[in-house]
């Protein structure tokens, strides 16, 4: 389920604040009414049974699918109002970045050697230049391809059953340490300098994009019952970097019990401690912290894998990241080493089926750098211009960050449908569609409608907003929703939106959001079910 996690500031030009903070109530915008247009297709009866449950007595659904090919709309509910997209607005920031980039575009963070070389001595610092990747081979299986989990560990806070991917955070650092080696460097008489002068930081986007990443700037942190109740749990952790440093005191409750485990963390986000208790029996629960200076977290990584690949580094490993020993230029500095990451659609692929908040906004400050521009917000525009040639009513869509999760973000049904219209017409409409979570199959939808008809025949960027109702003890969803392509036959795709805003749950239990998606999931299946004559 795709969460609108963290609030932020306001933007220069934007003021406001939202996030699903289940545990702060943030209750989102409501939307103005609209008498909705005559469906071209009598609504299946499951999906207007879904749409007068007692959850719903207040809210606002939406509806659009259209044959891309022909033109004919069957169903239109709402399709012309502006509705909170949550993640779904993803589509567009995406879209928009794989088009400014490519889909074959690769990433490749070079290390220079700055200095004068005496045989296997290094006179001067080693500068990892930052280039934005979004994993830095932290997720790059051995295939090539990016892995990702039904619900990714940047959501472990917040959603229950969050899980690692098996690949080692610090995969990409290691090889370039390894390259430093092999290029006859043994030692370094200086020091190691991130340089992240790619962009600038944009506190307005939330979580804030950084040019170095590594495992999406957070500490995992996996504990597991102990033998029984009373014991403590156990605890492993990654990436294990100094001077990051975690203590645990969990304790193991009787099977059943509900697992119950918060963290804590140091003004510099160094010294972490979990807290809580965890059921007899369980599965391991993920959570996770942040890793608040990225720079000088790569920094203290990279020295500490040049240790381990053999090639030893005066300065000491903990301490800041002296970028004002920067150079202009890295021209007659050699590269010793350089990563490549896997392609922009890829990566896409991983944004699109987790939800994946920071790549997201990431691709924003990529756009802006594909300008030359150093400012991130300089991508909407890139995006705007995008959008135009793509044939979307950009009017018809409002953004201020990547992820959809501003309260200024709203879009229509139809101009869903046009940006997925736009991709049905380019060479890479398979790729991109199969890039979306994939009903019953992976990625978000993966735990719905795993055994009915329409599994493996929808694919779609979900989203949710949701917020605390602390009057009445329950969750406001402001937002779930969902847009792509439903198979209506092989190898035909109708683009559709479904969603809801304003429902709300009976409690303030966050299973009830996941309720709520499920049910938007089911009118997707049977939107597809009724198109391909399935009843």
């Amino acid at each position: 389920m795709p969460l609108s996690v963290t609030p932020r500031p306001a933007r220069r030009r934007i003021a406001g604040s939202l996030g699903v903070l289940l545990a702060v109530g943030v209750v989102l915008i409501g939307l103005i009414q609209a008498a909705p247009s005559a469906p071209r297709r009598e609504l299946d009866p499951r999906i207007a049974s879904i749409m007068r449950k007692p959850d719903y007595r207040h809210a606002q659904w939406g509806l659009f699918q259209q044959d891309p090919q022909t033109g004919k709309v069957t169903q239109s509910r709402y399709a012309g109002q502006f509705f909170i997209p949550g993640s779904a607005a993803k589509l567009f920031s995406v879209s928009g970045t794989w088009h400014t980039l490519g889909g074959d575009h690769h990433f490749v963070t070079p290390v220079h050697a700055v200095g004068q070389r005496r045989n296997a001595t290094l006179k001067g610092d080693l500068d990892l230049v930052a280039q934005g990747d979004l994993t830095l081979g932290g997720r790059t299986r051995k295939d090539g391809n990016v892995a990702f989990t039904a619900i990714d560990h940047t959501y472990a806070n917040d959603v229950p059953g969050a899980t690692l991917t098996p690949q080692d955070p610090l995969a990409g650092i290691d090889q370039l340490a390894r390259q430093v080696r092999q290029s006859g460097i043994r030692r370094v008489d200086g020091d190691v300098v991130i340089d992240a002068r790619l962009f600038q930081l944009d506190p307005a986007l939330s979580p804030v994009p950084t040019p170095l990443i590594i495992n999406d700037n957070v500490i995992d942190l996996l504990s597991t019952p102990g033998a029984g109740p009373g014991a403590p749990a156990g605890l492993d952790w990654r990436p294990k970097v100094a001077p990051y440093h975690v203590t645990s005191s969990v304790r193991t409750v009787a099977a059943g019990t509900a697992s119950d485990i918060n963290v804590s963390s140091s003004a510099d986000g160094t010294r972490i401690q979990l807290s809580g208790t965890i059921a007899a029996g369980s599965a391991p629960v993920l959570r996770v912290a942040a890793i608040k200076d990225p720079n000088a977290f790569g920094r203290t990584a990279l020295i500490e894998a040049l240790k381990r690949a053999g090639v030893e580094v005066r300065a000491k490993a903990v301490g800041p990241n002296r970028a004002r020993q920067l150079p202009r230029s890295y021209q007659g500095a050699p590269i010793v080493a350089r990563y490549t990451s896997p392609s922009y659609a890829q990566y896409a692929k991983l944004i699109l089926k987790v939800s994946h908040n920071l790549g997201a906004n990431l691709g924003m400050c990529l756009m802006a750098t594909s300008k030359g521009s150093t400012d991130c917000e300089a991508g909407f525009p890139v995006l705007a211009t995008f959008l135009e040639r793509a044939k979307v009513d950009r009017k018809a869509v409002q953004l201020a960050d990547g992820r959809g999760g501003n309260p200024a973000d709203r879009t229509t049904p139809q101009a869903l449908a046009q940006i997925l219209t736009y991709w049905q017409r380019t060479p890479e409409a398979q790729r991109f569609r199969t890039s979306l979570p994939i009903l019953g199959v992976d990625g978000t939808l993966a735990d719905s409608c795993r055994s009915c008809p329409s599994r493996g025949k929808v694919f779609a960027k979900t989203g949710t907003a949701a917020g605390g109702d602390l009057l009445n003890d329950r969750l406001a969803v402001g937002a779930e929703t969902t847009a792509g392509y439903l198979e209506t036959r092989k190898g035909h795709y109708d683009v559709f939106f479904a969603g809801v805003n304003g429902a709300a749950t009976p409690t303030a239990d966050i299973n009830g959001v996941l309720t709520i998606a499920n049910d938007v999931s089911d009118v997707a299946a049977y939107l597809q079910q009724q198109a391909a004559g399935q009843h």
